[in-house]
């Protein structure tokens, strides 16, 4: 479990390039056979990968949570972002296709993946968050999602959001998760950009060609910092922080939020004026 803090955005502003990625990005999740897991201190979120082509994978609980089972005080929500997978969860099976999510609630004691064949194995993507509720597990395919097209082409951002942990899809306690699809010739993502004091998140960028990059922005408005994403690389931003990129192609990205409440147009808009 690598163990990521809480960071005062003064503090932001003196960071090198390596400290600011050191802080906030997150590399190497989808090791082969290996559970990578990231604590970060903002909201107690857990962000983790797991590739497991030859063996099954046990989520299990380390001694940063200090309790008897990954799930007894957490809930998670879980993305295929490769070939076809099984989630096992107390002996139940749920197979998940690429883009297909796992919605699994607080209380549940044994969750292991496998991947259906070693030869394209399957890549599990992951956002855990405390729990006070056991809600019922949910497997939701691309079409259970709530869709919201945003974005034009003349503006390079006309993109696709589904929304799959969400109050009008499943209940869950306080995360919230989704997926956004940029179209063929749209790079931009969350521009304009807004923040939301109430809630971090998380961005995991995927289907990026090998010899593209994601300018992710951070920082606040009037002191942005960019962080150099590539495929499958995953960014923590901070509920003080914007949130938003550009891409040197289009790509997908898993969003995951963690706060004080799940209303997803509870923002603070920027002005394009305001940026700095």
């Amino acid at each position: 479990m690598d163990i990521r803090y809480a960071i005062h955005p003064d503090h932001m502003k003196r960071l090198d390039t390596q400290e600011i990625r050191n802080h906030f990005l997150m590399e190497g999740l989808f090791e082969k056979d290996e559970m990578n897991m990231v604590y970060s201190h903002i909201d107690r979120i857990i962000v983790g990968g797991v590739c497991p082509p030859d063996r099954e994978l046990e989520l299990k609980v380390t001694k940063e949570l200090g309790v008897d089972f990954f799930l007894q005080r957490r809930e998670i929500g879980i993305i295929n972002i490769g070939s076809k997978g099984i989630v096992s969860v107390d002996g139940n099976e749920y197979v998940l296709e690429k883009k297909e999510c796992l919605y699994i609630g607080m209380g549940s004691k044994e969750v292991t993946f496998k991947s259906s064949d070693r030869n394209n194995p399957a890549k599990f993507y992951f956002n855990s968050t405390p729990a006070h509720f056991a809600h019922p597990i949910v497997k939701l395919s691309i079409n259970d999602a709530q869709k919201l097209h945003l974005g034009a082409p003349e503006k390079a951002n006309e993109r696709t959001i589904y929304q799959f942990i969400h109050p009008k899809v499943l209940n869950s306690c306080q995360l919230v998760m989704g997926m956004t699809v940029l179209k063929p010739g749209s790079m931009w993502n969350t521009m304009p950009c807004h923040s939301h004091d109430r809630r971090m998140e998380v961005y995991l960028y995927f289907d990026l060609p090998d010899d593209s990059v994601v300018f992710h922005l951070s920082g606040e408005p009037r002191e942005t910092r960019h962080i150099v994403v590539r495929n499958e690389q995953a960014v923590i931003s901070p509920s003080w922080s914007i949130h938003s990129g550009v891409g040197t192609s289009n790509y997908t990205f898993i969003w995951g939020m963690a706060g004080e409440n799940q209303t997803f147009t509870d923002m603070d808009e920027v002005p394009m004026s305001e940026l700095k």
